[in-house]
């Protein structure tokens, strides 16, 4: 168990933390929903004020007193069990409740939280619902920068977001192969009472061939020589499937990369800027990392290479995309009701992401940690780690 008092301060520093990250924006950029996997600021203070609410507040707080009855159809993003919700695709056309009175229900359940937790002695179901909903936020926090950057990135003036923000970060160190050798490696998490989601545990031995894989990503400078080489143009590289993508959508570089009289620019938190050619590349898709890796006659390594190998390289500036299918690990089972939502039913085309990118959250990092992301995804800083 944790002690309340640190409990209640993670919980606190959580909710203070999305409340910054927000400061920077104007007021109307907080409804805007270019796409639909970009979701409104406005709604992700919503949202993550909602899960503590309907997981905690309303079961458990005796004579707890909803904010807001509508707000349950609001701010539900997926939870079928639960009720109907706005449809994802119209969360942008919510211009009430304003943002002044998100902010307020934010206030409201934060306040009637830390009452709860401060006059009673926490169960380990009150602790795990609290941890999951932090950790949730924390989710939350990276898709708000995100989306954030893809709503002001598709603004036509493209500004800056603050001044202060460094995503364009170098690997200093000199390029080599990680050589692993073949045999038997365990896989998932271990500690079991350190926080982590379901998708994680289940730990397995799995056997892996002798393999190599690279002590750096894939930088911009590298990735610009692949559309030099005219590669999104060449469909031998590509899966049928990114090759029909590439006719449908016309995309020939990454996302925010723009090229401003033969110099290439890139869109960053702190607004267009010429690109940084030492920087890993970022806010690629599986399609194009799959085909940059056949370019370079290399490949891409399993999530389980990934794990087996994660202790000999630096990661964490970018979510590395893998070639492995996203799928439960032996005995998984999805726990009961709402929160076996969460994970489970995700476990369909998707591919699996490992490491952790500029924006992810503190103290959300673990070597275990699968996100997860359709194939086409571009918005989220993904990168290259190629295997041999």
């Amino acid at each position: 168990m944790i002690a309340t008092k640190n409990l209640v301060t993670l919980f606190t520093e959580t909710r203070s933390k999305t409340e910054q990250l927000c400061k920077p924006l104007e007021i109307e950029d907080y409804v805007v929903q270019p796409i639909v996997d970009v979701s409104p600021p406005k709604w992700h203070l919503g949202h993550t004020t909602w899960f503590f609410e309907e997981f905690i507040l309303k079961h458990h707080k005796p004579n707890y007193k909803l904010f807001h009855p509508d707000f349950a159809f609001a701010f539900n993003s997926y939870y079928e069990s639960i009720g109907k919700r706005v449809v994802r695709t119209d969360r942008g056309n919510m211009s009430r409740p304003g943002v002044a009175q998100v902010y307020d229900y934010r206030h409201y359940v934060t306040n009637e939280l830390k009452d709860f937790l401060e006059t009673i002695d926490i169960s380990k179901e009150i602790e795990h619902l609290l941890l999951m909903g932090i950790h949730h936020e924390k989710q939350h926090q990276e898709l708000l920068m995100t989306d954030i950057k893809y709503i002001l990135g598709n603004n036509s003036f493209q500004p800056k977001y603050d001044d202060h923000f460094i995503e364009s970060t170098t690997e200093k160190e000199k390029f080599k192969w990680i050589s692993m050798g073949e045999g038997i490696y365990e896989i998932g998490h271990t500690n079991l009472e350190e926080f982590h989601y379901d998708n994680e545990i289940g730990r397995h031995k799995v056997y892996l061939h002798k393999y190599e894989i690279a002590n750096k990503l894939v930088t911009n400078a590298e990735y610009l020589e692949f559309i030099k080489a005219g590669i999104y143009n060449d469909f031998n590289y590509w899966h049928a499937e990114a090759w029909e993508w590439l006719k449908e959508t016309g995309i020939s570089q990454p996302m925010y990369w723009h090229k401003i009289d033969e110099n290439w620019h890139h869109y960053t938190l702190n607004g267009l800027k010429p690109l940084t050619m030492d920087s890993p590349v970022k806010h690629i898709s599986y399609f194009e990392a799959f085909a940059y890796a056949q370019w370079k006659g290399c490949r891409l390594p399993t999530e389980f290479e990934w794990e087996a190998s994660q202790n000999n390289f630096k990661w964490g500036q970018r979510w590395e995309w893998t070639e492995s299918a996203y799928l439960p690990y032996p005995g998984y089972k999805k726990a009961p009701g709402a929160i076996g939502e969460y994970n489970g039913k995700f476990m369909v085309n998707q591919k699996v992401l490992r490491g952790a990118s500029v924006v992810t959250a503190s103290k959300h990092t673990r070597p275990t940690y699968r996100n997860f992301f359709h194939t086409n995804l571009r918005w989220q800083y993904t990168g290259i780690r190629l295997a041999k």
